[in-house]
């Protein structure tokens, strides 16, 4: 499973490195992943302290640092 994750947080990154900053609903879109892969994906980078997020009214807004 680690293994997948790890393959999902790729994905992540290579998006948003081509994208820019994205809404976690855009981030879901443009990566297909479902909802447990791009969360653990997304837990995976924030561990490793990649990513950065704010918010946007209700939307929460992820991008690389």
């Amino acid at each position: 499973m680690n293994y997948d994750i790890g393959i999902n947080a790729g994905k992540v990154y290579k998006v948003l490195s081509e994208k820019g900053e994205l809404s976690l609903a855009k981030l879901k879109t443009e990566t297909k992943l479902e909802p447990f892969a791009l969360h653990s994906a997304i837990g995976w980078l924030a561990r490793e302290n990649k990513l950065h997020f704010s918010t946007k009214g209700k939307s929460i807004i992820i991008n690389l640092k």
